[in-house]
Formats: C-alpha cells, structure tokens, sequence
C-alpha cells in the first residue's frame, strides 16, 4: 500500500484558490505544504489565502446573489444542486481516496461519507421543494399575513478536519439550495476534497461568484471572512474556544452564527441491555473516524453489575481493531490527521496514567511508524472530575466508569462542560425515554449508535454549539423569514393630529 500512496502523492497538483469562478493564486503566491498523515511527508502545496483573497471571493458572491443567482428561477437554481450532486456520485472512488490520503481516515468509512455528501445535495434540493413554505394568518375580515423565506445572502462557512468532505456538504447543499452565494473556507490540514469540490461545482456550471473556496489558515483567512462586511453569516463546525473566538470577532457587525462546537458524549448502559449490541455501538462510536468524531461516545458508564463482563470484552475488541494503512479496505483505525493533534492525543493518554488510570492499548505494526497512529486505548479506573474525562481528547480513546443506579449516572453524564450527544442503553424502554429526556445533549440514541436522519436537527447544548442544522431546521438559518401584513379591508387607524 505505500506504493499506492506515492503513486497518489506524485498524482496530485499544487491546489489553487476557486474565485468568481476561476482559480487563482494566492496574494503574495502565499503557500503553505499538505502534510501526509501516513507518512508525515509534503504531498503538495496549498494556496493561503489572505485577506485580500476574501474579499475578492466575498465582493463576487455578493455581486452574484445580487445578480444572475439572487433573480434564477427556484426550479434552475435546484438543478445545479441536483448536478453537483449527480457529479459526486460520478467521482466516489476518486473523492474516497483523496480523503483517505487526506485525513488518514480508513477508505471503507471514507467512500461511505461520500455517498453521503451526493445524497445531502439531492436531499436539500427536494426538501427545498417540498417543505420551505410560508404560513398564513386570516384576521377577521380585515388582514391576512403571510411569512416568506428569502436567502440571507453571503455564507461563510468554516468546516473542520474530521470527515471534512461530509461535513462541506453538510453545509454547502442547504446553502446553495435556499439560495445563498457561498464562500467556504476549508480546514487547512485537509485541503484536497474541497479543492475537488470547487472542481465539482466549476464542472456543474454554476454562475461566477456563487460558490468560492478560500483556503489558509484559520488566524487569516478564516478571521478575514468573519470580519468581512459582505458576509452575512457564519456556519463553523470545529473546537469550542475557536467558536468562541470567532462569534466574539463577528459579534460587532451582529452577523448570523450557527456552532457545531466540542462534545464529550456519555454512552450509558444499563444491566439489563442487550450488551452484545452495546458492545458493537461503544467500539464503533469511539473508535470509527479515528476516534476524531464530535459525537463520539468517548465516556462509557457501565452498571456496576455487568461491568466487568462488558470491560473484558471490550479490551478484546480493542486489540482485535485492525490497525493500518488507510487506503487498505480491510483497515478500521487508521493515522490521526497530524503530528501535532498525534502529540496532544498521546499527551492525554500520558495524563491518564498521572491521574491514576489503568491504560489498556491495541497494538500498532511497525511497518507504520512514521505515521500518526494511536492505537485503541482504553482508560480503566476513571472518574468524573479527572480531565480525561472533563476534556476532549478527540482520539480513539474511551473512559470507563461504573455507576449504582439511574440517579447517579444522569449526574454523572451532566457533570461535563459539553452536551452535544448521548446514547442510553436498556431494554425497559421507560428508563429509556427518562434518561434520555435527562441527559443534557442536543441528540441522545436510546439503543441505537448515532444513525443520522437528515430530516432531524442536528446540534448540541451547553459548550457544543448554537442552533441546529438539518432538514428544515436549516431554513431558520440561511434564510430570513418575513412576515407581509396585507389589509383586506379598511381596518381603524388612529387619527392624530386631526
């Protein structure tokens, strides 16, 4: 397989700017080098984008919603969202492996999350179609006022590292379909899909302007398009005290945020679940994605009284984890996306041992050592207040805990600062709705592993995020409604000054 990753390596050119419908460089020819998470080695070299590159690509997605884009017809504007996706669906095998290369995630989970990104443009598109409506209120026989939903305007949107192809059009499809011009400003550490994606959408025909990939790094190209006056909104997905950091720098110009911020999510399974369902959903939810997965279930509370069963059948599960190259099919952990988060994982775990864990790891094969792997890991022996607990490590790392009764695990699951999802198991479906109702988290799975419906909010509480992404949830964001009061009849007006 290291053959293939040359081979993809030497394939791939230097990535360009996309701006009012041409790609471009850089100010300054400003480049930065894409780092590879497998062999720590220069893929190829990224245009960073500085401010004045964000202000190009802000003053062309404002021209075009003010002009061919803001006036298309509903039905030709959906069609380039039914195209774009038509077009991933035509290049999955090339865009799966341009994010395993990437980000180090295992192509068997990669080629999954772009079949996905192909249904989210069809997905808004119809709902587009079929729910954004307005709603009508009779009053007597004198008003009638009706709500319209009209495109905000230009849409900043800063995704993340982790499934970033995914999550671009997570954003990007509910964008474009309500009819908002687009500039999106990529992780930099993996800069290879959306560069694919601009490639995409220049291919779809999509008008100049309407959609402009900026890539650098977030202190300069991401604090620019906050600041932007053109931009009217900003959709982040990412850490929280980034998210923090840039809703105080949009804060002056009282722009539009929606936060997809941190997690640290409790998975809770009570004595009387089905624990070798459970078992499957702890190892999937911590250790898909490399463990870099917001909602990754990275705490684990266990009844007291099947604790030990459960705990032993993890740890074989954690070293039976096939460990390797991301590009091989058969691989399910696969190297973090960079030295520098590999560091700060292997830290966590290193703080582990120091606050009194028992740390159980899988192995990694020498053959991968110049990679960015961290094996499996369990962390035996934790409790609430350590900071393995309290913080997120976001690795393939999970916290084990046993708890007495209903009571004290609730406290226990609340007792964090995040409150982004949840997963409650037990087949006495009454305690289930109970916990679930009282753990603090935007999206609790009551026996079930963070199976998405797109028709259904997506977003967390407390320090995981503001507002809510998703089926028609989305409309609140990326577009304005307004409200028309028409009078049918000649109501009374007060006549001063007569």
């Amino acid at each position: 397989m290291a053959d293939q990753h040359e081979t993809l390596a030497a394939s791939l050119s230097d990535v360009r700017l996309y701006i009012d419908g041409r790609f471009t460089d850089a100010e300054g020819n400003a480049t930065f080098d894409n780092i590879s998470p497998y062999t720590n080695e220069t893929m190829n070299s990224i245009a960073a984008g500085q401010p004045s590159d964000i202000d190009r690509a802000a003053k062309a997605a404002k021209a075009a919603f003010l002009g061919k884009w803001g006036k298309m017809k509903l039905q030709e504007r959906l069609g380039y969202v039914y195209r774009i996706g038509d077009l991933i669906e035509q290049y999955t095998d090339e865009l799966s492996e341009l994010e395993a290369l990437d980000t180090g995630l295992p192509i068997s989970q990669t080629r999954k999350q772009v079949s996905r990104s192909a249904n989210n443009f069809r997905f808004y598109a119809d709902t587009v179609k079929s729910q954004m409506y307005g709603e009508a209120y009779q009053v007597d026989d004198e008003f009638i006022n009706y709500t319209v939903h009209s495109p905000v305007g230009v849409a900043g949107l800063i995704t993340p590292w982790n499934a970033p192809f995914m999550l671009e059009t997570w954003k990007i499809a509910p964008a474009l379909a309500t009819g908002n011009t687009v500039v999106l400003k990529p992780a930099e550490w993996s800069p290879l899909t959306a560069n694919r994606m601009a490639e995409i959408i220049d291919m779809a025909g999509l008008p100049d302007g309407v959609f402009n990939v900026v890539h650098g790094i977030g202190e300069v190209a991401g604090d620019a398009l906050v600041k932007h006056p053109d931009v009217e909104l900003i959709s982040f997905t990412g850490e929280t005290t980034t998210g923090s950091e840039i809703m105080r720098n949009g804060a002056d110009a009282l722009k539009r945020f929606s936060m997809e911020l941190g997690g640290k999510s409790p998975m809770i399974v009570f004595d009387d679940a089905d624990l070798d369902r459970a078992l499957d959903a702890a190892t999937w939810g911590i250790f898909s994605f490399n463990g870099e997965r917001c909602t990754a279930n990275s705490r684990l509370y266990l009844h007291e009284d099947i604790a030990g069963d459960f705990i032993m059948k993890l740890q074989r599960r954690v070293m039976n984890i096939k460990v390797g190259d991301p590009l091989d099919d058969a691989t399910q952990v696969g190297p973090l996306i960079r030295t520098e988060h590999f560091e700060r994982v292997k830290s966590y775990i290193e703080l582990a041992k120091e606050e009194g864990c028992e740390v159980i790891s899988g192995e990694v094969p020498k053959a991968f050592a110049r990679g960015n792997y961290v094996p499996p890991t369990m962390l035996l022996g934790a409790e609430n207040s350590m900071r393995v607990v309290q913080e997120e490590i976001f690795g393939p790392v999970i916290a084990v805990m046993t708890f007495k009764d209903e009571d004290e695990v609730i406290e226990q699951a609340n007792d964090v600062r995040y409150g982004l999802a949840g997963y409650v198991w037990t087949n006495d479906i009454k305690r289930g709705h109970r916990v679930a109702q009282a753990v603090d988290s935007g999206m609790l799975w009551v026996n079930a592993q963070n199976v998405r419906d797109l028709r259904t909010p997506f977003g967390g509480s407390k320090h995981s995020g503001i507002g809510r992404e998703g089926g028609f949830y989305a409309f609140e964001f990326y577009t304005e409604i307004k409200v028309i009061h028409v009078a049918v009849g000649d109501h009374h007006i007060p006549q001063f000054g007569r």
